[in-house]
């Protein structure tokens, strides 16, 4: 149950953020905890996480940026601990002034199981808001797992030190005729014009009989510029592909 648990929790999600091309490295790093309760066929568990994660986006080439995030979470269900560690590496590039389109790779050690995705990403922005979408495939052969899933997200910024966002995802597992769909909320507002920020997230999985529901806080020091000045720099993008967790922001 609990490996099935985090390969579930680990399928199909994605952050927010556009980008501008910038000077030098913009980034962000972050610890987290975080609960997740599952429903299936009568049966519940209930797992408690920790996570630590961290981000960067460099300048690469003209209008070019490298974003490279990764992330360590440890699981316990009461019974037993697991850990999954994940990175993933994005190339994107500014069309114009407002759009940033690209593409990711990442992998995942999940509950045992390698994890491999990739995907296309696009992202546009405005003065106060951020929309994303993201096309990614997920494998993991040992299990047999092969995952298309299509999201959105939606951020906005009601002032400049707090940022609320609103994402949901689709999801089918090839060969398996199994759907879900995720979705979820998430708000980070900045302490006193501090580097530091304070963050919070909740999503809602259904993936056919298997309901999930997961919260988070936690705590995010920034470099290079605010959460805005991340955004447009592309350090927010989504930290793992379809295998971060919706509302961790």
């Amino acid at each position: 149950m609990k490996s099935l648990l985090l390969l579930t929790s680990a399928v199909a999600a994605f952050a927010a953020a556009p980008a501008l091309a910038q000077d030098g490295p913009v980034g962000s790093v972050g610890v987290a905890y975080g609960n997740s309760e599952a429903e299936i066929g009568g049966l519940s568990a209930d797992t408690d996480a920790w996570a630590v994660d961290g981000v960067v986006a460099m300048p690469a080439f003209g209008a070019w940026t490298v974003t490279l995030a990764a992330d360590a979470s440890q699981f316990d269900d009461g019974a037993s601990d697991d850990t999954a560690v994940a990175g993933t590496a994005h190339l994107t590039t500014v069309v114009g002034s407002d759009l940033r389109i690209g593409g990711f790779v990442g992998a995942a050690d999940v509950a045992d199981e390698t994890v491999l995705t990739g995907g296309l990403e696009v992202q546009k922005y405005l003065s106060r808001a951020t929309l994303t979408g993201v096309v990614a495939y997920t494998t993991a052969d040992d299990v047999d797992l092969d995952v298309w899933s299509v999201g959105g997200d939606a951020a906005f910024y009601v002032t400049d030190a707090l940022r609320l966002n609103a994402g949901v995802s689709w999801m089918t597992i090839d060969d398996a005729d199994v759907d879900g769909v995720t979705y979820g909320v998430g708000a980070e507002y900045e302490i006193a014009r501090s580097p530091f920020s304070v963050t919070a997230g909740y999503s809602h999985s259904d993936i056919e009989d298997l309901d999930v529901d997961s919260w988070t806080v936690g705590l995010r020091y920034s470099f290079g510029g605010g959460q805005q000045a991340r955004d447009r720099a592309g350090a927010a993008l989504p930290g793992s592909g379809v295998m971060g967790l919706l509302g961790a922001l």
